[in-house]
């Protein structure tokens, strides 16, 4: 299934037999309210208008008891066909006799090439939810987001740290400014309105905001911000963290509805990616035939028939289109995941060379105090004071310490950066600043031969060193073609470097990787002309092939 396609995986606590009369009824008045004939809704193949059809079919063999709808819709021209794709099926025998509800959503465009386009939530999803009392492990899966309150602090951690959970949870705060009802209804509700049945959804009070905190250690939620937790979250571990993304206020009163689309990305990856629970993931397909005609001639038969028939094999090619996108999708991925696994062998590699370098010199300069009789300053313990700033909005003040850098950026952006950073990737962006302090420095004054990478691969003695692989220069082509992802890239400048007051960042520095966020800060080295590299941006990582 491709990621633009809606998923929503529930289980519920009622008999199969329950959940599906349940499901039934609301399938039923779901579609009157598209203003389709539900006056008789068969097994088999149901036209409820010139361009829908409703497939329905149920067993209860050996394999387990399922019901299923499947609603296609033809609009036509650019718009393709839509279909909503409902299942109740019976659990296992025994102590896990839980009854799966399955619904998805996906667009099959008929235009040769053309990218499927976003499904939306369903109207059939808030109802299905409500009714069958729908949970995923411990936690309740519901229409709206809950609030937690002090007394459901226990609860929700337990629901966190739930083994078997398979949706995200997602965890709205609420400001200290502002009350909790005001903040749902004006921010949360707005925010949340594409989750419902992809995630398990909570606002965190102000009376219960500090105990989670504490709780989470590493993985708090706080200040208007919104953080969504991945199944297999340890509040023990804190690089743990990295893996959960925060979203700030600021980017989501900046713009609530991109904010609400942001959100739902991972969600949605996620249900479409993740294995199936094996009731599901065992359902045989659906073996539809046409239905005999009732009446009119032999011929009449024939022909009604064959026509049938082409609609199948038409839904067939289009079924056939969407398994090679996903197929695609998925090669893509999983060449991703192995560049990303390559890179970060390479750069385990550089820091074990570095890390036995560094222990070397130590011992050498120990060696050199002992001979000289210094043994306690041999041996004293290292200066807590690291030099480092401690945030990004300190990083962004002490911009003025490097004489030939140049911040030209949004600094809140930069700024919003500390609401989601890993422990490291302050120290890590620091480091790179001071790397072009010196390649600056050497440019401007004749000394430097290369661009930045190539200084970062062989650094002058006494200048600081940085990884040449978290040093890229040019942007791949896809990015330079895209008129908007170039238009991303483009950041200020004075008029003394271009006349047009902007210029095309494409040289950047890798801060973090890991997540969502991934910083990355982009420079324009101009040291031949004004000696001066101008910083044009320190923030999330800006869309590509891989966001």
């Amino acid at each position: 299934m491709d990621a633009s396609a809606y998923r929503m995986v529930v289980s519920t606590e009622k008999d199969f037999v329950a959940a599906s009369a349940i499901a039934d009824r609301l399938i039923t008045d779901w579609l009157a309210g598209k203003r389709y004939d539900t006056s008789v809704l068969d097994e088999g193949r149901n036209t409820l208008a010139p361009n829908a059809t409703l497939d329905r079919d149920a067993d209860s063999g050996r394999h387990g008891a399922h019901t299923r709808w499947r609603l296609r819709e033809s609009f036509g021209g650019t718009n393709g066909s839509w279909e909503t794709t409902l299942t109740v099926r019976a659990g296992a025998s025994g102590s896990d006799a839980r009854t799966w509800v399955q619904l998805d959503v996906e667009n099959r465009p008929e235009i040769q090439g053309r990218r499927p386009t976003t499904a939306l939530k369903p109207k059939l999803a808030d109802p299905l939810l409500k009714e069958l009392q729908a949970r995923d492990g411990l936690a309740d899966v519901r229409p709206s987001a809950a609030v937690i309150e002090p007394d459901d602090l226990d609860e929700v951690i337990e629901e966190l740290c739930d083994a078997k959970r398979r949706l995200p949870i997602v965890v709205a705060s609420v400001p200290y400014n502002a009350g909790t009802d005001e903040w749902t209804e004006r921010v949360v509700d707005p925010a949340f309105r594409q989750l419902p049945g992809m995630a398990t959804l909570y606002v965190l009070s102000n009376e219960a905001r500090a105990a989670f905190n504490r709780e989470m250690e590493f993985h708090p939620v706080y200040g208007g911000g919104i953080r969504t937790y991945l199944p297999g979250v340890d509040p023990a571990w804190q690089s743990d963290a990295q893996r959960h993304p925060v979203m700030s206020r600021a980017t989501i009163e900046g713009n609530i509805r991109r904010a609400a689309g942001i959100l739902s990305t991972l969600p949605r990856r996620l249900a479409v990616r993740a294995p199936l629970p094996p009731a599901l993931d065992t359902l045989p397909p659906p073996r539809l035939r046409p239905r005999p005609a009732e009446h009119g001639s032999e011929l009449a038969r024939l022909r009604e028939e064959n026509q049938s028939l082409y609609t199948y094999l038409d839904e067939s090619e289009q079924e056939r289109e969407a398994q090679a996108r996903e197929i695609s999708a998925l090669r893509h991925e999983r060449k991703e995941a192995e560049d990303r696994a390559d890179d970060l062998t390479v750069d385990y590699d550089e820091q074990y060379a570095e890390l036995q370098q560094a222990r070397r010199q130590i011992r050498a300069l120990q060696a050199r105090l002992e001979r000289a009789g210094r043994y306690e300053e041999a041996y004293a313990p290292a200066a807590e004071d690291t030099g480092y700033p401690g945030t990004f909005a300190e990083l962004i003040d002490r911009m003025g310490e490097f004489e030939h850098l140049v911040f030209t950026g949004d600094d809140k952006v930069t700024r919003e950066l500390d609401d989601q950073a890993v422990s490291n990737w302050v120290e890590m962006a620091w480091d790179g600043l001071l790397a072009l302090q010196d390649y600056a420095e050497a440019s401007a004054s004749g000394r430097a031969s290369g661009d930045f990478r190539a200084w970062c691969k062989n650094p002058p003695a006494g200048t600081h060193p940085f990884s040449p692989r978290k040093a890229v220069m040019k942007e791949s082509e896809t990015v330079r073609n895209n008129t908007r992802w170039h238009k991303e890239r483009v950041f200020p400048v004075p008029h003394e470097v271009d006349p047009v007051g902007k210029v095309f960042m494409e040289a950047h520095l890798k801060v973090g990787s890991g997540n969502t966020v991934s910083p990355r800060l982009h420079f324009h080295d101009d040291t031949p002309r004004t000696g001066r590299v101008y910083i044009g941006y320190i923030g999330p990582h800006l869309t590509n092939t891989q966001t």
